[in-house]
């Protein structure tokens, strides 16, 4: 994709130099930008080593470094994706004079740390799920290390490549190709085995990537109808012409536009801030599993409830495994079959249950609490209660759930569920200050590039106030509705392809070439980033290993 590809066509900038698109940034917001940048990064290392102390690991020079190394790429990503996406939340208050350029970025910059704050977590685990189950029990080990690096590495190099050629790419369909890149290489690389868990969850793969093909045509359709709803019951000639040269709009519509940017921003850092801290997650329990492996600010007086859980499921799969034990040294290596397979509905599967919960029962309830789990055996208990979770969700999800279990034991695994994932799928304050501040820093810079494109080059003619606000309206609706389910979605793909069926409705042509260009960025996406990161997959563990010998 060269540049020229996209070049701007013959329409008037000049609606961007009326909202000071060119006007230079200040010495002292280059300082105060800088400061924060840097005063994040290193209140994540700060964060780091008082976590650390407090449960009295103490990590190597090396390991510090190798982390924070970790941590600088993992929160380098959310600060690309800041400047890749949030630039279609602006392009719409820009391109119709209701915000001056750099105050609209400031604007959305800080509602997506604000929607980064408020997140609920969902999102950050259901990415995590999309990887091997081996690399995620033995995130530690050089295979896990490696395909945290790999995957990074190729999700930030692909999003800048497509900044730069000014394509408004999905950095969630990035992530995703760099994940599933990832998973197929190391299915290659171990020969297909590994106790069947080197694989993908394919499942979820699904699940993940039909919101992601879905995305862009909801956008269109959803906008399209929107905006034909609005000129029919909105009759407000102002509403669908163009600004007039160096005005703002009427007040009513100039509000509308500034609260549809902040929503859209607001849900964008809600959705995408949450993938950042998933993969910081995964860094931290790799490198320091006695601080992150277990949530240990769990109080010690939810130990007995979640003891009496545990002895009340186990009795459950005793009786539905008929009679079948598994002994404990077997017992995990059945269920991480079970969860790569996706087949859990066996009488081996439900005695692996019983015998692992148990067994998290008696360690749990004899250490009193989990902040008092030794450093020795944290990443162990938090692996149990991993696989404990995910085999029991997938019993209790299935079509036939309510035939294999009665609505008293439904509620029981709901609620021992629901105290697993407390203890291990938790988001410290300090992780989502520091997505937070990244992300939000990164909607400041490097705009540009895609405001031009999503403001110039899709319709023919100049954005209308109407156009903007039903474009934003539906991505902002649609994101938000995606973070109440877990689901990861392209802010991207929403909010383009909805400015492109405003568009249409609003009787304008669309610019072929900027459609063709990102139709290719769509499609080329996920092979681009597979290859990417499986590439690097192997090229570090090829490194590694050479090293060690």
């Amino acid at each position: 994709m060269a540049t020229h590809a996209i070049a701007a066509p013959e329409s008037p900038t000049d609606g961007l130099a009326r909202s000071g698109f060119d006007r230079p940034i200040s010495r002292t917001a280059r300082m105060l930008f800088m400061v924060a940048l840097v005063g994040g990064f290193a209140y994540a290392g700060f964060s780091v080593f008082v976590d650390t102390r407090q449960v009295g690991e103490s990590l190597a020079l090396g390991v510090f470094a190798f982390l924070g190394l970790a941590l600088l790429i993992a929160l380098g990503f959310e600060f690309v994706n800041g400047f890749h996406d949030t630039a279609n939340a602006v392009a719409t208050v820009i391109y119709t004079n209701a915000m001056p350029a750099h105050l609209a970025v400031i604007w959305s910059g800080f509602f997506n740390f604000l929607g980064v704050m408020l997140s609920s977590g969902t999102v950050a685990y259901s990415i995590i799920t999309l990887l091997p189950v081996a690399l995620i029990l033995n995130v530690g080990s050089v295979g896990g290390f490696a395909m945290i690096f790999s995957l990074l590495l190729a999700a930030v190099l692909w999003n800048l490549a497509t900044w730069y050629v000014g394509l408004p790419n999905s950095s969630s369909h990035t992530l995703i190709g760099s994940i599933l890149g990832v998973g197929v290489a190391n299915q290659l690389l171990s020969g297909g085995g590994a106790g069947g868990t080197s694989g993908l969850d394919w499942a979820q793969v699904q699940k993940v990537m039909t919101g992601l093909w879905m995305a862009p045509l909801i956008g269109f359709v959803a906008a399209l109808v929107l905006l034909f709803v609005m000129k029919r019951v909105v009759r407000t000639p102002a509403l669908y012409e163009p600004p007039a040269e160096g005005a703002p709009p009427p007040r009513g519509i100039r509000a509308l536009l500034i609260f549809t940017c902040t929503a859209v921003s607001f849900a964008h850092g809600g959705n995408d801030g949450q993938k950042g801290m998933g993969l910081i997650m995964l860094i931290l329990i790799g490198c320091a599993p006695t601080a992150y492996a277990l949530n240990r600010t769990l109080p010690s007086d939810a130990t007995p409830a979640f003891v009496q859980a545990a002895h009340a499921v186990s009795v459950t799969f005793a009786a539905k495994s008929g009679g079948m034990t598994v002994a404990p040294a077997q017992a995990r290596g059945v269920l991480s079959a079970a969860l790569q397979a996706k087949k859990v509905d066996s009488a081996q599967v439900y005695g692996a249950v019983e015998t692992v919960s148990r067994d998290l029962a008696a360690r749990v309830g004899s250490y009193g609490a989990l902040s008092n789990v030794p450093a020795g055996v944290a990443s162990n208990v938090r692996n149990d209660m991993y696989l404990v979770l995910d085999t029991t969700r997938l019993m209790t999800k299935a079509p036939d759930a309510a035939k294999t279990f009665s609505a008293s034991e439904l509620k029981a695994l709901g609620d021992y569920q629901g105290m697993l994932e407390s203890g291990t799928r938790f988001i410290p304050l300090w992780v989502k200050i520091s997505v937070a501040i990244a992300l939000g820093l990164g909607t400041m810079v490097g705009w540009k590039r895609i405001v031009v494109t999503v403001g110039e080059k899709i319709g023919k003619s100049h954005m209308t106030y109407g156009m903007g606000a039903s474009a934003e309206i539906v991505a902002a609706t649609v994101i938000l509705a995606a973070e109440r389910f877990g689901l990861p979605v392209s802010t991207t793909h929403i909010l383009t392809s909805g400015v492109a069926g405003a568009s249409v409705a609003n009787g304008q042509g669309l610019q072929m070439r900027t459609i063709r260009n990102m139709a290719l960025a769509w499609v080329m996406t996920l092979p681009a980033a597979m290859v990417l990161s499986g590439g690097l997959y192997w090229l570090l563990l090829t490194l590694v290993r050479a090293n060690a010998g």
